[in-house]
């Protein structure tokens, strides 16, 4: 019995060690390809000539390796690495601009990010940064954010309480201990099971997703993929239920809870395994893009192009083309009320799960039980607000600084937001629960040469998309008065919270405040309901079966996924998508190559400064 136990461990094991160390497949991580730094580019004509190639069918590449739909990071991602291995790819992309959420806008002279607002784990010669330094052949700079990166801020007024938020493995902790004496047993536990149990375990997910589906599916369904892994077994556990063990005191309890603001579930939904991570991503600090967001898609497009492929904007793709045997073999690109076909081995779909099989899918295709089944084990993520904020002043005269603010009524976060959520639209416009609120212009160190005595604040919370479903079809620009005084209703709201947060903002340093609903979101970057971070991430989307059912291989043959929905949310999140995707594709572990060059171009970089 117990040597038929062992020959199975033993062949499980090297089926393991074969799919995670496979290296059959070219390494686009192979040569460390950064050159020196070029001057910064702040002319807009210049930067538009890279991020605004419109669609036209004469700047299609002939001889196509692959398509990618959707140019937002984990599109860009994956079509970079391709193109470091020599792949012709063509990038399409629905919005007059590349980049998704990190685009870039303009009104009144004031520049606006739209999903870049802090990135962490960047410290330099780590894989993350080495990775992106990699996509963008080093052009890609980071500036850090002050530490404390983070201030919570708790309460109405009369009683509000603020709570820096520190960076550092040990400083993190150590400076909540200061904060809440009496509670350092529950800070340590919470860092045991936050940072070395459930994080560091996030390598399992991306091993589901790049093993075979069959021994995916024995370790889901023997169970062995919640034993090997603490991010299974911790992945049911909501942050609620993990929190409320370990303290009592409501105001830690929300310390520990508020980064899910970043992810979009409330704590009672939210799975503990994917907060780790969030925890885990900031605790070596936070940064960033020199240059503001746009730097990031703007550095990455002359690779792609230098291979031969192109990055194309007004480009929406309304259907994926399949030949009779239910391969993908192109997409439809709609030019005007013309339809034109564009055909490559490979389509590669940034769109996110709901757009990709439920919108350019044929209808018998989209009726297959395997997509049927993926899109039963996922949901639509929260939809998103958010409230862009143009300043007469510098961040000196404002008060701002390079952090962000969390902003919290009080401290019991579930019973505010299911109450806000479940509202009047009006009424609960009136008493936003939850607010972050960051500077983009106080984070850039290059943004008062290009905008003096100008500031700007990014705004973001979370709205029903229902609230705002019946203008869904109106012309973008013209939504009718009543849509235009509930956004309204949401601006003045917003910014008496700021107002009382920052006494240096007042109405009369107010040049420019705009509203960007759910149906927004869905306009701009394709969003079907209006989410910011992709598919849902409560506790059922980090099942194990769910992780090993829904990865980069669809069930139709050269059809492929990449960015959040494969992987988790946010921008690293989105890269990790990629990252997979591309391991697939070519048939290599980029991850560990990712690792490898890390360690080579730091001794090397180390030998230089000898």
């Amino acid at each position: 019995m117990w040597i038929i136990v062992a020959i199975i461990c033993a062949a499980l094991a090297a089926l393991l060690y074969k799919y995670v160390f496979r290296t059959s497949g070219p390494n686009p991580f192979d040569i460390d390809t950064r050159e020196p730094l070029k001057p910064l580019v702040t002319q807009k004509k210049e930067k538009n000539k890279v991020l605004k190639q419109g669609f036209l069918a004469s700047k299609v590449p002939e001889k196509l390796d692959a398509i990618v739909i959707g140019s937002g990071i984990g599109g860009l991602g994956v079509a970079v690495l391709l193109a470091k291995v020599g792949k012709r790819v063509l990038v399409l992309e629905q919005h007059d601009r590349a980049g998704g959420c990190c685009h870039t806008f303009t009104e009144k002279g004031f520049e606006f990010d739209v999903g870049i607002h802090y990135i962490g784990d960047l410290l330099e010669h780590k894989p993350f940064r080495c990775m992106l330094d990699q996509l963008t052949n080093g052009q890609l700079q980071w500036e850090p954010l002050d530490n404390p990166f983070d201030q919570v801020v708790l309460g109405p007024p009369g009683n509000r309480r603020t709570y820096p938020i520190y960076s550092g493995r040990n400083r993190f902790p150590d400076e909540l201990k200061k904060l809440f004496p009496g509670e350092e047993a529950a800070i340590d536990e919470y860092m045991r099971h936050a940072y070395k149990k459930a994080g560091h375990n996030i390598w399992f997910l991306g091993l589901l997703k790049l093993i075979p589906v069959p021994l995916a599916k024995f370790l889901v369904y023997t169970g062995l993929a919640n034993r090997l892994s603490f991010f299974f077994r911790m992945a049911s556990r909501s942050v609620t239920e993990v929190v409320n063990e370990l303290t009592k005191n409501n105001d830690l309890r929300v310390i520990f809870s508020y980064i899910f603001g970043t992810y979009g579930n409330m704590p009672k939904d939210a799975s503990f395994s994917m907060h780790s991570l969030m925890v885990c991503h900031y605790l070596t600090g936070a940064w960033y893009p020199i240059g503001g967001a746009s730097e990031i898609a703007y550095h990455m497009i002359p690779i792609v192009e230098k291979a031969g492929g192109a990055v194309l904007v007004r480009a929406p793709v309304n259907r994926i083309l399949f030949n009779d045997n239910k391969e993908a073999i192109g997409v439809s690109v709609m030019k005007g009320q013309e339809e034109i076909h564009v055909h490559a081995p490979m389509v590669i779909s940034n769109a996110g799960i709901f757009n990709t099989y439920q919108q350019l899918l044929p209808k018998e295709l989209q009726d297959m039980p395997a997509i049927q089944k993926q899109l039963g084990m996922m949901k639509n993520g929260a939809g998103g607000l958010s409230i862009f904020l143009g300043l007469t002043g510098t961040k000196e005269d404002l008060g701002l600084k390079a952090d962000n603010y969390w902003i919290f009524t009080e401290h019991n976060m579930d019973e505010l937001v299911e109450t806000y959520l479940k509202g009047n639209r009006e009424e609960s416009a009136k008493s936003v629960p939850i607010l972050f609120v960051g500077s983009p212009s106080a984070k850039d160190p290059t943004w008062e040469e290009r905008s003096p005595g100008k500031s700007t604040l990014s705004l973001v919370s979370f709205a029903n998309y229902e609230w705002f479903e019946e203008w869904k079809d109106d012309k973008v620009t013209n939504r009718g008065t009543d849509y235009k005084e509930l956004k309204q209703i949401f601006c003045d709201s917003i910014l008496e919270v700021v107002m009382s947060v920052f006494p240096k903002i007042t109405r009369d340093k107010v040049e420019f405040i705009e509203a960007g609903t759910p149906i927004t979101n869905t306009h701009y970057i394709g969003a079907p309901k209006g989410e910011i971070y992709g598919a849902d991430h409560g506790t059922a989307r980090f099942s194990a079966e769910c992780n090993a059912t829904v990865r980069p291989q669809t069930p139709l043959k050269n059809l492929y996924l990449t960015g959040q929905d494969v992987f988790v949310c946010g921008f690293a999140g989105a890269l990790a998508g990629a990252l997979t995707c591309g391991s697939v594709i070519l048939n290599r572990n980029l991850h560990l190559d990712a690792i490898a060059l890390a360690k080579k171009t730091k001794r090397v970089d180390t030998k230089k400064l000898k």
